[in-house]
């Protein structure tokens, strides 16, 4: 069996993989158009609307990432009690995935709108409101995760910096992930895909997976060549004290720093750029389906960097199919991706 047949058996198996998604849980609104005109009141594009679109975004979007990669989950986050609440659990029941771990809180559901015409963003606004949230919707959350962490084979984290990825439910969720593992003897990978701010947090984590951006602010590193990169993932490796930092480099494809203090450079399989709108969320989800699935590091991150190659080629919040992802492998076996 060649290395192509091998990553594509390792596809399949995400069909027995169930993964837990904790964090912030957004609705990206899309509002279509044209523009024929400015206005008059000001030098600003007029958008005669056509359509408008509701898609799952934030730590929603990792969700429907696996189960278009042909795993299974569940997400726990907090959404308001408000008509785009309402929304969003509706469109994940379509998955279908459960939605228990959805907690209906205080403040309204985060959404992101975002005006586009002839193809082109023209604006994006932000509904949303930050920080920790109330100890109820908190105790809601770590009792969802208390009853149903044990049934996961992977846990995301998936911090968009809107208060859900608190400390409180960090504390908690390592302390459940500990004792699951003692009593059953089976891993359980935890995946994150963070912000820079309170890196410590995510203590334990089996990966980290930030851009080069991110990694640079996590490190206090100027980041321009491989060792600059290496220094900066050694430096987020033993802070946490994890087993291995993923860092995504856009077109410079991914980098992956294990315990061997080798850094492995993956380089990009995107054939064009149009949106990365949302590839994070497929990185983090291949991710964690191939770890669940048996995959070694390597494996799950070249895995995520196909993913990631497929996902920058779509318009919006996308995601991608298990076929989609075989298909990639099978392209590079056959010179494509030469």
């Amino acid at each position: 069996m060649n290395r192509t047949e091998f990553l594509q058996q390792a596809v399949r198996r995400f069909a027995e993989a169930r993964v837990l998604v904790v964090g912030d849980v957004i609705v990206d609104q899309f509002i279509w158009g044209t523009v024929n005109r400015i206005s008059p009141e000001a030098p600003v594009p007029v958008v005669d609307v056509a359509r408008e679109e509701l898609l799952l975004g934030g730590s929603a979007n990792v969700l429907k990432n696996i189960y278009s990669l042909g795993g299974q989950g569940a997400l726990c986050g907090v959404i308001g009690a408000d008509l785009m609440g309402d929304k969003l659990v509706e469109l994940v029941s379509t998955l279908p995935a459960p939605v228990a771990g959805l907690v209906r809180g205080e403040r309204p559901t985060t959404v992101k709108s975002r005006v586009v015409a002839q193809g082109q963003q023209v604006v994006r606004f932000d509904r949303e409101e930050r920080g920790i949230p109330s100890k109820k919707t908190l105790d809601a959350m770590i009792a969802y995760l208390e009853g149903h962490l044990h049934e996961f084979g992977a846990v995301i984290v998936s911090d968009y910096s809107k208060g859900v990825v608190n400390e409180p439910l960090m504390i908690r969720l390592h302390h459940l992930r500990r004792a699951i593992v003692q009593k059953t003897g089976r891993g359980l990978p935890l995946i994150v895909d963070p912000k820079p701010v309170n890196l410590h947090r995510f203590v334990g984590a089996t990966v980290i997976t930030p851009n080069n951006h991110e990694a640079s602010l996590m490190s206090g590193m100027e980041i321009r060549n491989e060792q600059q990169l290496l220094a900066a993932s050694r430096f987020i490796r033993d802070e946490i004290d994890c087993e291995a930092v993923l860092v995504t480099r856009g077109e410079a494809g991914m980098a992956l720093l294990q315990a061997d203090d080798h850094l492995v450079t993956i380089p990009t399989r995107a054939k064009e750029v149009f949106d990365v709108t949302g590839a994070g969320d497929t990185v983090v989800a291949t991710l964690a389906l191939g770890l669940a699935s048996g995959c070694s590091m390597l494996d799950a991150a070249e895995l995520a960097n196909h993913a990631a190659g497929i996902v920058v080629g779509k318009i919006g919040t996308a995601s991608v199919r298990a076929e989609e992802l075989c298909g990639s492998l099978q392209y590079e076996l056959m010179g494509g991706g030469r």
